[in-house]
């Protein structure tokens, strides 16, 4: 169902781009504009995860490290079938983590030290399987489409003053109007789509982890430190805001037009509800990933070094 609904909105971003194009009156203004829109998002595309990670100094986290963290993923990347993504922790207190990457050959997973310090080495596990249900949907590939979309559509709407043909179908205040509302209506989608991936991930997550209650239980320790913590590096870019598990930004209560980010007490009650059902998976090698086997996670001292 993830799938259709995603199918289906970016269908209405498309069919809004057509219908600005339409109402500008010619196509070479809505050709220029999607090649630009595309040339801009593929650049970001192939380079989003360095400048990301860049942005909120993640730093790498090697192969063995004393907290366990490599094996952990290595573990889940194996119930996934998913190759090995690429590390990184992110020094700060507020409890988080995103992943990036333009595939799953070239992704990387990135969690915050008051991650590592707020969760159980379970609660870890999900949180985990949860990014990783990100890169193996390529949601990552889908959120550049729709920004593609999105940036075309906002040139799109601030060229319609300079052609004639939406003056005479709309006159000047109804262009006024487009300039305003088409950018708004391409960002309200893209924010629906960013929230339908997010409830897929986290379904995906579940399966791959095997306990979605874990998953459950991280999101809502998250949430509860998201709200009182500050995440400075995200509030200073706060476009990266969609990518974290739990907006690092501000807590919403519904899942509201505004928000990139399902209602958290929405996404604890469906995980909740596939506990009351037999998990279903299209994975052989899914399994619970037992706690015996999982890596005790210990607390991290703020200047203790990575081993």
């Amino acid at each position: 169902m993830g799938y259709v609904k995603t199918a289906m909105l970016m269908a209405a971003m498309t069919a809004l781009f057509m219908g600005v194009g339409y109402l500008i009156g010619g196509s070479g203004g809505a050709v220029i504009a999607l090649l630009v829109a595309a040339a801009m998002n593929a650049f970001t595309w192939w380079n989003s995860d360095r400048m990301v990670l860049r942005m909120h100094n993640a730093q790498p986290v090697p192969e063995g490290d004393r907290m366990g963290l490599h094996a952990l993923t290595s573990e889940l990347a194996r119930n996934a079938g998913l190759p090995m993504p690429r590390l990184y922790l992110i020094d700060t207190p507020q409890p988080n983590a995103f992943a990036t990457g333009r595939n799953p050959a070239n992704a990387a997973v990135a969690v915050t030290s008051g991650l590592l310090r707020s969760l159980t080495r379970e609660e870890l596990a999900g949180v985990i399987a949860h990014e990783l249900a990100h890169i193996r949907n390529h949601d990552t590939a889908i959120m550049t489409v729709t920004a593609t979309f999105a940036g075309a559509i906002s040139m799109l709407a601030n060229f319609a003053l300079f052609f004639g043909g939406s003056r005479e179908r709309l006159g000047l205040v109804g262009t006024l109007m487009m300039m305003f509302l088409a950018p708004m209506a391409a960002g309200l989608v893209q924010m629906a789509i960013s929230r339908t991936r997010e409830y897929a991930a986290d379904k995906a997550g579940a399966e791959i982890c095997g306990q979605p209650i874990w998953l459950a239980s991280a999101l809502e320790k998250i949430a509860m430190g998201a709200a009182r913590i500050d995440n400075d590096a995200a509030e200073r870019n706060p476009a990266t805001a969609h990518m974290f598990i739990i907006n690092p930004l501000h807590a919403n209560k519904r899942d509201s037009l505004f928000a990139t980010h399902p209602a958290t007490e929405n996404r604890i009650a469906a995980l909740r509800a596939m506990t009351a059902r037999p998990a279903q998976t299209t994975l052989d090698a899914a399994r619970p990933v037992a706690a015996s086997r999982v890596p005790r996670i210990r607390n991290r001292r703020k200047s203790g070094p990575w081993s």
